[in-house]
Order: structure tokens, then C-alpha cells, then sequence
């Protein structure tokens, strides 16, 4: 289906596959130029705007503050205060979620359509050489193209996932907040970001949850200190079935399924589900563009291979976002957009294009605990060979953290041996995610650490202190070692 009902040009001065980042390279400094905009949507429903505004960072988020109430009652009586927890309206939070994101969608297409130089074209593009792309019976050429496809949830490969009379109760994020009726029993697999999001959202929201996972702990990429406070925080609210690996799915006797599993010792384990939850991680949307009609390799893992500036080896084809790179994270891809943006138009105009800097890049998750974290763990430190040092400040070392009465939380920092400058930094508790943010920018412009520790004024006794005292901490643990006080 085409935006437009008038005629529209079949060769365009730029085609942008897909609506999501994407969308912001289309703005009036190039007015000038007809672009072609090409979206399949998100989902089974197909809604258009991409994956974070419809399923991903922006509706999940809406749903992890409300389930965060849910543990109000245990909260409150760390610190001598009996609150009751009556319970989560879900259709009224997916009804304010949705009804916004919704809106948002819609607006945005409507947008692009009245922009008499823009034409978007609904359906899965697909190369047909470097510079035609087909989207169903039409075919387009285009002088540039930006391959902005996103990524999909990857499915198990295991007996009944395939099965059409069990996919009701298959859900994956695309599907799972939209779900008619909250499940009583949950199943959530995968060990991940994702997994330990909605974990915490559908325990928070009343539903029995169980996560099964292949390996041990959650969140196993990120620091072993933050993951094994994860995976114990995770596990006082609802049930961990580490290092098991599910052999079937089936219908179970009395409704819903039954999953079948075995851990590494062979031992068989079954489990009853209103519906299941796949967080097996995602796959790079490039495969389903037929990009080797373009002249275009994928690398092992699936995704465009680009440049530092975001182009592909096919010189007028650049590529942003989840399709190009394994870090899959809205920020990156907002800012791989922008590198894009500004190297089109240095192309335009004859200047020198801009190479993009990936190097501190940070990630949060919005579970519960929140975690955020930025540079490099200890384990990717020491697989490399690189000395360093690593110091933990513990929340209820601060005061605002014994206005908390917090015992759980911590800030976990990492620099070179003598405490010049950051190499990484973890932390696990409230606010994490916006505690991180000082350390993100003292990485980025290369702060010394005393320079950070002590030339701003820290407010006390604000939790920003916890963040304070850790970069303290690994100078007094630097200087010990040293030998100097």
C-alpha cells in the first residue's frame, strides 16, 4: 500500500527501510530529495514506528514503574511502614500504554505522508539489485539507500514451538503485553535482559513466574557481581530453573501447555504454563531483505558488516541500528542515525564524513533490581590480559542508603592499576540507571578519576554519594597498593 494516492516517482533520491530510527534522517534540510520509506511494522499486527516505540523500551518501561508497586509492602517494611499491595488493573496500564504509543504511530505515519517529497510503501522490501528494492508488486531504484530493518525475536528450535494449535500460548515481546487476559502461570525463556525485565513486570502484575534458563546466572554477560545480585534478587519472587534446556512443548490435560526440559545431568523436569514467554534473544532483520542481491555479506552472527560510518561495502547503502549491530539498543541506534544523517549530507555537500565512537556505551535494564553498566567486566578485563582494579561500594555505606535501610545494592567500579581513569562501571540498585550517568560522561571525555571524585560538589545526602564514595574508594585502594597515603 502506498501513502499517496497520486502518482509517485519509482526512482527516489533515498529509500529508508524501516520506520523505526530511520524515521528521524527525514526532516526539511533534504526537502529537496524524494525519498521512499518502506515498513513491514512490528509484529504480528504490523504497527508501524518500529520495535522500541510499539514492543520494546517504551511499553515495557510503562508496565516495569506500575509492577514496582508491587513490592511497596516489602519495601515499606524495611523501613517500619505497613503498606498493602491490593493488586495491578492490567487492562487499565495497557489501555494507558498503548493508547499513547498507539497515538504516537499513528501520528507519525500521518506526518510522513503529508510531506509531498516522502512515499511510504507498507510491505517487506527486498533487494533485487544494489539499487532496486521490491515491496510486493512494485519496484523502486534509489541513489541511496539506509537499511534500518531492525531485528525479530528469535524462536526455539524445539518440537511443539511450531505447532499452530499451541502458538495462543506463544508469546513473544511483540505480543506479550498486548495479551487479551493476564496468565495465572507463566513461563519465561531465556536468561537475559529480557527475560529479567518481564520476569519482574508479570510477577509484579500478579502472575506465577518461572524463567528457565540454559546456563546460570541471569544477565551472564554483564559483571559477575551484578549478576549473582540479579539472580538472587530474581529469585526470592518467583522460580529459577537454571541450566536446563526445554525438549517440548505440549498441550497440557486440563489447558494451557506443559514444558518438558532436562538439566546437564539428564534429569527430566515438566512444567504447566498458561502461556510462555520466549526471551531467546533476537535475530538481525537483514536475511529477510535478500541483501546478497545487493552485493551485500552478512557476518557470521547475521548482520549488514559496516564501516565507522555506518556504510556498507556497497557505497551508497549505509546501515543503523539492530540490522548492524549486536548491541541492539535504541540509544545506539539513535545516534548511528544522526551519524548517517550527518554523513549523507557530507556526501552532499563534499565534505569529509564523521566516523562514529561506540566506545562507552551504556545499557540499562528495568527490572528489579534496576542495573545499569557501562565499559568492560572483569571477566572481559582478564580474558584480555589487561591489569586493573575493581573496588564495590555497597549502598548502606551511604546515607541515603541507610534512609533505604538498603543491604542488597552496590556500585561496582573498575579502573587501570594506578586509578587514572575508568575502564568500567556496574551498578545494581535504585536509581541505577540514572547514577550511571556521571561515569558515562567521565569515560566518554576522559576524566581522570580524582578529577571526578573530587573537583565537583556531591549533594548529601543524596544516593549520588554511593557513586562519590566508590571513585574515592579506588583511589584509596590505589594509593594502599602503591604504598603511598
Amino acid at each position: 500500500m502506498e501513502s499517496s494516492t497520486g502518482p509517485r516517482p519509482d526512482h527516489v533520491d533515498l529509500c529508508i527501510i524501516g520506520s523505526g530510527s530511520g524515521l528521524s534522517l527525514i526532516d526539511d534540510d533534504i526537502n529537496d530529495w524524494q525519498i521512499a520509506l518502506v515498513d513491514n511494522g512490528v509484529g504480528p499486527i504490523h504497527i508501524f514506528g518500529g520495535t522500541c516505540l510499539n514492543a520494546g523500551c517504551i511499553p515495557s518501561k510503562m508496565f516495569a514503574y506500575p509492577a514496582r508497586y508491587a513490592l511497596a509492602p516489602t519495601d515499606a517494611r524495611r523501613v517500619d511502614v505497613d503498606v498493602e499491595f491490593g493488586g495491578a488493573d492490567f487492562k487499565a496500564i495497557q489501555q494507558r500504554t498503548f493508547g499513547r504509543t498507539d497515538a504516537v504511530a499513528e501520528e507519525g505515519l500521518a506526518g510522513l505522508e503529508s510531506r509531498p517529497n516522502v512515499q511510504v510503501l507498507t510491505g517487506r522490501a527486498t533487494f533485487v539489485d544494489e539499487r532496486t528494492i521490491r515491496v510486493g508488486q512494485r519496484q523502486i531504484t534509489a541513489d541511496r539507500i539506509v537499511i534500518a530493518a531492525g531485528s525479530r525475536p528469535r524462536m526455539p528450535e524445539v518440537p511443539g514451538f511450531d505447532e499452530p494449535y499451541l502458538q495462543a500460548f506463544v508469546h513473544t515481546s511483540e505480543t506479550i503485553m498486548r495479551i487479551e487476559e493476564l496468565p495465572k502461570k507463566l513461563v519465561i525463556l531465556g536468561g537475559g535482559v529480557e527475560a529479567v525485565e518481564f520476569g519482574h513486570i508479570f510477577a509484579g502484575m500478579g502472575c506465577q513466574v518461572s524463567i528457565i534458563t540454559r546456563s546460570e546466572p541471569l544477565l551472564r554477560h554483564h559483571d559477575a557481581e551484578v549478576a549473582s545480585r540479579v539472580t538472587e534478587a530474581m529469585a526470592r519472587r518467583m522460580v529459577l530453573r537454571l541450566n536446563q534446556q526445554v525438549t517440548l512443548l505440549e498441550p497440557g490435560d486440563s489447558g494451557g501447555v506443559v514444558l518438558s526440559t532436562q538439566d546437564a545431568t539428564g534429569i527430566e523436569y515438566t512444567y504447566e504454563a498458561d502461556a510462555v514467554l520466549v526471551c531467546l534473544g533476537r535475530i538481525p532483520n537483514g536475511d529477510q531483505l535478500r541483501i546478497e542481491n545487493a552485493g551485500l555479506t552478512p557476518d557470521p552472527m547475521g548482520f549488514v558488516p559496516v564501516d565507522q560510518y555506518q556504510r556498507t561495502s556497497v557505497q551508497h547503502i549505509w546501515a543503523l541500528g539492530d540490522v548492524c549491530s549486536s548491541h541492539m539498543l535504541k540509544h545506539l541506534a539513535n545516534r548511528q542515525a544522526r551519524v548517517v544523517k550527518q554523513n549523507l549530507l557530507a556526501e552532499r555537500d563534499g565534505r569529509p564524513l564523521q566516523a562514529k565512537d561506540e566506545r562507552f556505551l551504556p545499557q540499562g535494564v528495568f527490572g528489579e533490581p534496576e542495573v545499569a553498566t557501562v565499559g568492560l567486566t572483569e571477566a572481559e578485563l582478564n580474558a584480555a590480559g589487561i591489569e586493573y582494579l575493581s573496588y564495590v561500594h555497597e549502598y548502606a555505606w551511604v546515607a541515603y542508603g541507610w534512609a533505604l535501610n538498603d543491604q542488597e545494592h552496590c556500585v561496582k567500579l573498575i579502573s587501570d592499576p594506578a586509578a587514572e581513569q575508568l575502564l568500567g562501571a556496574h551498578i545494581i540498585g535504585p536509581q541505577a540507571t540514572s547514577l550511571i550517568h556521571p561515569l558515562v560522561q567521565a569515560m566518554t571525555f576522559n576524566q581522570r578519576i580524582e578529577d571526578i571524585a573530587r573537583a565537583p560538589y556531591w549533594i548529601h545526602p543524596a544516593l549520588t554519594e554511593v557513586v562519590e564514595n566508590a571513585l574515592l574508594g579506588l583511589l584509596k585502594l590505589a594509593a594502599e597498593r602503591s604504598g603511598r597515603q
